[in-house]
């Protein structure tokens, strides 16, 4: 028999074909493989704990395996068929792990020499704040990640360029994007970034629950959106009487007598939108004699605003006129009402009466309130927009014309409001300014000069929080000077110079000509 050096990562054996004999080398494993191999390690930039993961393997065995790290013995411990390094986090820098192999039958063996840097700080991830996304379409966010190989949100993942930036597509409808910047070792920065909807604007006229249910009143409305001179219908839920106009299935309004079932909900929405009509909900807030009067009869006092003498507040607006907006429960209720209409298909919850009665702050008394009237008004929108946005609709505040100059009068800090809120708007009829407001000698005789002076304001003060918008309630309705289409007309156009492209008409008796609104 031919003889065979003997190779120890060979077997040799004898085979026959055809009375052909001949030597055979049969691998045990394949020819290059190494003498001993260090796996786990994920690249040559790596984590403090990166050595947990790793294992050694050696086709010689373990006996006699040694390791060492930075020229220091390394303890090693038997993991089934493994060997782990025994050591805890390293510190940053660069590091070199040697692992030597038993010797062989022919001697020492190939050690393995791994060259790696520990990296324990995360990527300098800064997210520019991302503009409000329409309804439908996709929107966009920027920023820088220094040090990182990996941008993320979602599904989408990015490489920044050489200077770090990067961009990310997000879509509309999200409230909230996770942003995560990973560099080579793994170590990653996080930033939980919120995204605003753009609302889409609207040019709408005001419509009370018994105006709907009128087709005398209804359908001439109806008809400015076919010939195209609106887009959205303010269609109220709860008025200033505290009435709901249709049959609310919230237990309180059940509980109190506050529905009136004058129309239905669902039916009016799935006509408006069929129509392609925007559907703005105004929920008075904290004016609601038929909560306060529920409430009061109750025993439960603290829901209603009082006098310093302990009754219930009327200030001219009849008894138990006000509800108290630091009270738990009012504030549940109201959210429970706009959370319901939002959920039926509102497309907006438009706030009134978000504010505390007019008069004497002095003489009156909110239970529980431990803090100023302004705050407690702005943290009941944070607290509603959260419950408004789940089910897709925005959020908007009605405020008065005087707010702007005048945040204690009423408890309207348009700022503090306008973090919270998609648009704020401020109803800045001519007809109720002074004369002299904003410089203008006869406000309501100069309807063009009064609102764009107003609205400017606003918009200054809208814009020091966030994205909010301004969108005015102009007046269609005639007090000491008749208003017909051109003093409409005018308020539109001041809007419009200032950038306004929206707008809410109000008339209380839900009548409007249409030749102050032009087709679009």
């Amino acid at each position: 028999m031919p003889s065979a050096r003997m190779n120890p990562y060979w077997i040799v054996g004898i085979v026959s074909a055809t009375a052909v004999t001949a030597a055979v080398a049969i691998p045990l494993s394949m020819p290059d493989r190494a003498d001993v191999a260090v796996l786990g390690l994920p690249g040559a930039e790596v984590s403090p704990t990166a050595l947990r993961d790793v294992v050694i393997a050696s086709p010689r065995g373990y006996d006699g395996l040694s390791a060492a790290l930075n020229g220091e013995p390394l303890p090693l411990r038997r993991d089934g068929d493994l060997v782990r390094p025994d050591i805890g986090e390293l510190p940053e820098g660069g590091h070199t792990l040697v692992v030597t192999p038993p010797p062989g039958l022919f001697g020492e063996g190939e050690p393995a020499r791994v060259l790696f840097r520990v990296d324990a700080t995360p990527p300098e991830l800064d997210v520019y704040p991302p503009e409000p996304v329409k309804r439908g379409t996709a929107g966009e966010i920027r920023g820088t990640a220094h040090g990182a190989v990996t941008v993320s949100a979602g599904d989408e993942q990015v490489r920044p360029n050489e200077d770090g930036e990067f961009a990310l597509p997000i879509r509309a409808g999200l409230r909230s994007v996770t942003v995560t910047a990973r560099d080579a070792a793994g170590n990653t920065a996080i930033q939980e970034v919120p995204v605003a909807l753009r609302h889409p604007g609207m040019r709408a006229v005001h419509l009370t629950a018994s105006a709907w249910a009128s087709p005398t009143l209804r359908e001439p409305v109806l008809d400015l959106v076919r010939e195209g001179r609106i887009d959205t219908i303010q269609l109220d839920i709860k008025d200033e009487s505290g009435q709901i106009g249709y049959a609310s299935q919230v237990p309180m309004a059940q509980r109190i007598g506050a529905n009136t079932g004058l129309y239905d909900a669902r039916a009016a929405l799935e006509l408006l939108h069929s129509e392609g009509i925007h559907v703005v909900g105004r929920i008075v807030a904290f004016r609601d004699p038929v909560h306060g009067r529920a409430a009061w009869e109750a025993g439960e006092h603290d829901q209603v605003v009082q006098t310093s003498g302990g009754s219930a507040w009327s200030g001219g607006y009849g008894d138990y006129s006000f509800t108290n907006f630091a009270d738990p429960e009012v504030r549940e209720y109201n959210i429970a009402l706009a959370e319901e209409a939002a959920e039926l298909g509102f497309d907006d919850i438009l706030w009134d009466y978000i504010r505390r009665p007019d008069g004497d702050v002095s003489q009156m008394v909110f239970p529980g309130l431990d803090t100023s009237p302004e705050e407690s008004i702005a943290t009941f929108l944070a607290e509603s927009r959260a419950a408004i946005h789940r089910h897709g609709a925005f959020q908007g505040a009605s405020v008065f014309g005087i707010a702007a100059s005048r945040p204690t009068q009423i408890a309207q800090d348009i700022p503090a409001m306008s973090e919270h809120v998609d648009y704020v708007a401020p109803m800045v009829y001519p007809s109720h300014w002074g004369p002299g407001e904003y410089g203008v000698e006869d406000p309501e005789s100069q309807p063009y000069d009064i609102t764009a002076r107003s609205l400017a304001e606003f918009q200054d003060l809208a814009r020091q929080n966030g994205h909010s918008k301004v969108i005015p309630w102009l007046q269609a309705f005639s007090l000491r000077v008749p208003y017909g289409p051109d003093e409409v007309r005018a308020q539109i156009e001041a809007a419009e110079d200032l950038g306004i492209d929206s707008f809410l008409l109000w008339n209380a008796g839900c009548r409007y000509d249409p030749r102050a609104l032009a087709p679009t």
